[in-house]
């Protein structure tokens, strides 16, 4: 049975899981949230890549999986070319900011980016803003969100400390009438219902979950993969974490398994 790999440093990457089962059939899926790590959006681009090729090294090792997600911005940004190198026969696919589809939906011109701070520091953000904004005349309202993801990690999605911190971002992009803002953190779809909330207009949420489903089956069934049967998920994680979210997110009891990822 073909074996897919997905890992981000928490509960954010259960929502490429989620877009996953939706669509892929005939596999097992390992799913592993490093929460002994998180998060990676205040690390080091040392520290990530090495949690990358240990958690890769892992998944390898103990389910010799035929494909890896990287469903976090920020470890697709210091790890995915290193781990293309160093495995050349692995289906590897990463996660990046949705800036180009949010540039082709918006109406006023003006479009949001809610990330982390790693992931608006990375070379490969900065050279696809850059190119994509100037090519098209748009204005970028970039804003990092630290602390956010460690708000969703303790189940604070509809806090009231959770808004008061959207509301101190988004301001400055409702005032600006932003209309469309690209989540570029896997975590960030687990407020969107908030985020919404904030801005106050119709607004369209760029996230990229789905997009990573098509490329991954479209890559798979090029190597010859039957789309069909049943799609089994195991989930693991290296830290604490909090069950009742992953219940509520992926409409399953199943709890995540702690595990030690030994290091390289």
């Amino acid at each position: 049975m073909l074996k897919i790999g997905v890992f981000d440093s928490g509960l954010g990457g259960l929502t490429v899981v989620q877009a996953l089962s939706q669509v892929m059939k005939g596999a097992e899926l390992f799913y592993i949230a490093d929460t002994q790590n998180a998060p990676y959006g205040e690390k080091t681009k040392e520290e990530i890549l090495q949690y990358s090729l240990d958690i890769t090294q892992y998944f390898l090792d103990k389910h010799q999986i035929d494909a890896l997600i990287i469903a976090c911005n920020t470890a697709t940004s210091a790890a995915i070319q290193t781990l293309r190198e160093n495995y050349p026969t692995l289906i590897i696919i990463g996660t990046e900011p949705g800036i180009k589809p949010a540039i082709e939906q918006t109406r006023t011109g003006k479009v949001g980016v809610l990330a982390t701070p790693a992931t608006l520091r990375g070379d490969k953000y900065q050279q696809l803003a850059c190119d994509l904004a100037t090519q098209q005349n748009i204005e970028l309202f970039e804003q990092a969100c630290p602390g956010l993801v460690e708000q969703i990690e303790k189940g604070e999605i509809e806090s009231s400390q959770t808004k008061e911190m959207l509301e101190y971002w988004l301001t400055p992009m409702r005032e600006n009438s932003v209309d469309t803002i690209v989540l570029g953190c896997t975590h960030y779809p687990l407020v969107g219902t908030l985020i919404e909330e904030v801005m106050q207009c119709k607004l369209t949420l760029i996230h990229t979950g789905k997009a990573i489903s098509k490329r991954l089956l479209f890559l798979l069934e090029e190597k010859g993969h039957i789309n069909q049967g049943r799609l089994d998920m195991k989930l693991y994680c290296t830290g604490t974490i909090n069950n009742e979210t992953v219940a509520t997110l992926l409409q399953s009891e199943e709890k995540m398994k702690q595990i030690n990822i030994s290091k390289s």
